[in-house]
């Protein structure tokens, strides 16, 4: 029997499919009947997945979608791939180049994805979380291709769609409708930002049959990493920091430290804790429950009590980040280290600026200006600063490749957070050997988040 051609065509990051009857829906499940519209529709994430069904049945159909071609750029960076990067890259390929890729820092994940666009010869778009990382990326792409347009930036002020065009998580999700039928590669940096509602829009919103997420750290704290087969496609290759360090990664060793609070501190801190444990008890929250950290600020405002529970929280956590003998033990490290390069990192920015006065180092926080923080990192690569501070800011995506010397005066419990921080320090050097200090408060809760943020191999 002649079956009826199918004509698909994309909308707003779906795909509109003609010709398609109810009796035909079983052979094509993602394919669902919009009442509003009155037309068969599916996310646009299913467009290979439609064609190849397609393709196997040898239905008639027009592709109406797909707004490019076959992509004419040839690699010519004269560089030869290391066997990680090789693995990962065929590895990618044989599971139908879809993906995720994960690799510690430091170890060439920009290199794999240049390598993936050589390969598919597709236009592709690259997805950051930063402008610092955007324009990061377009340096190198254009340094790593002969192709006969310049690298496209989508982001930071720029409107520029190229072949290779890279991008940032918010722009691509605020011109999805514009873009997600332009490409056929995405590649998702840093891709861990990419479960949820938002971000999981672009990817669910495009038509690009292949995909490549690259992340060090792929677990997330809300545990939606599980999203990753259906986003982006299967885990391909994994190596961690233990597996590469020395060969392809500086030697490292961590060191935890214990300091003591003073008496004055142990007693306000008793005291504190024991006001905000108090509040909890009696509101009935576990901290740990679901929204316990929700549920706590909501009830701390609505009472005298609640927000004299809150002032008693900040203040141990202040007394946890800044006690009298971490700011001693990280004064006697700097003495230590003072012919290396040294990144301070904590949790918040008043920690930040109190380093930065009392020891007149750079401070690197969300409030630099992109300008201030780039001239800050060259002066620490060049050697002119050798300590610069930090809150989250250089946790990801920035290149550091002088720094040897980590310091964490404290921080969230996150595993993500903590490989995050020792991957700044891993960057290849002659000689190089670095090392990542922890500075624990003793009998705080602090001692309780230190095991979580070192529950990964890379610190056993």
């Amino acid at each position: 029997m002649q079956r009826e051609t199918i004509r698909f065509s994309f909308e707003a990051g779906t795909i509109v499919v003609e010709g398609i009857h109810d009796k035909d829906l079983p052979e094509f499940p993602w394919v669902q009947f919009d009442s509003r519209t009155r037309q068969y529709r599916a996310e646009a994430k299913n467009y290979r997945p439609l064609v190849e069904k397609l393709v196997a049945n040898s239905w008639p159909y027009v592709d109406e979608a797909k707004k490019y071609e076959k992509w004419d750029g040839e690699l010519i960076q004269n560089r030869n791939p290391f066997p990680h990067q090789i693995e990962a890259v065929q590895q990618w390929w044989q599971r139908g180049a879809r993906g995720l890729v994960v690799l510690p820092t430091g170890t060439g994940k920009t290199y794999v994805a240049i390598l993936a666009i050589a390969r598919t010869k597709r236009p592709a778009l690259i997805v950051t979380p930063t402008i610092d990382l955007l324009h990061q990326w377009q340096g190198q792409l254009s340094s790593a291709f002969a192709m006969k347009h310049p690298v496209g930036m989508l982001g930071g002020g720029e409107y520029n769609l190229q072949p290779l065009t890279v991008t940032t998580y918010d722009s691509a999700y605020i011109h999805l409708d514009r873009i997600g039928n332009r490409f056929g590669l995405l590649i998702f940096d840093e891709c861990h930002h990419l479960p949820g509602p938002s971000y999981g829009m672009i990817a669910r919103g495009s038509i690009a049959p292949f995909r490549l997420g690259l992340t060090a750290t792929p677990e997330r704290t809300d545990c939606q990493e599980d999203q990753y087969p259906d986003l982006l496609g299967p885990l391909v290759y994994r190596r961690e920091i233990n597996e590469l360090s020395g060969d392809f990664l500086a030697e490292y060793r961590t060191q935890k430290v214990y300091v003591d609070l003073t008496p004055h501190e142990q007693q306000q801190y008793a005291e504190a804790r024991r006001i905000y444990r108090s509040f909890l008890e009696e509101s009935g929250i576990s901290i740990s429950g679901p929204n316990g950290w929700q549920r706590f600020i909501f009830e701390a405002s609505r009472s005298e009590i609640g927000w004299k529970a809150y002032k008693a929280y900040r203040l141990s956590k202040q007394l946890e980040r800044a006690a009298t003998g971490k700011m001693q033990t990280l004064e006697k490290l700097m003495c230590e280290h003072y012919r290396d390069r040294i990144i301070i990192f904590t949790a918040d920015n008043a920690t930040v600026y109190q380093i930065a006065r009392t020891y007149l180092v750079p401070p690197i926080t969300h409030q630099t200006r992109a300008k201030e923080r780039k001239e800050i990192l060259a002066k620490f690569h060049s050697g002119e600063y050798q300590v610069v501070v930090t809150s989250q800011v250089l946790n990801e995506g920035v290149d550091v490749p002088a720094a040897n010397v980590g310091i964490v005066l404290s921080g969230t419990g996150t595993i993500r957070e903590n490989v995050q921080r020792l991957g700044r320090l891993l960057r290849k050097q002659q000689g190089k050997q670095a090392i990542l200090y922890e500075l624990v408060a003793r009998d705080t809760a602090e001692e309780f988040t230190s095991e979580r943020r070192r529950q990964h191999r890379a610190f056993q």
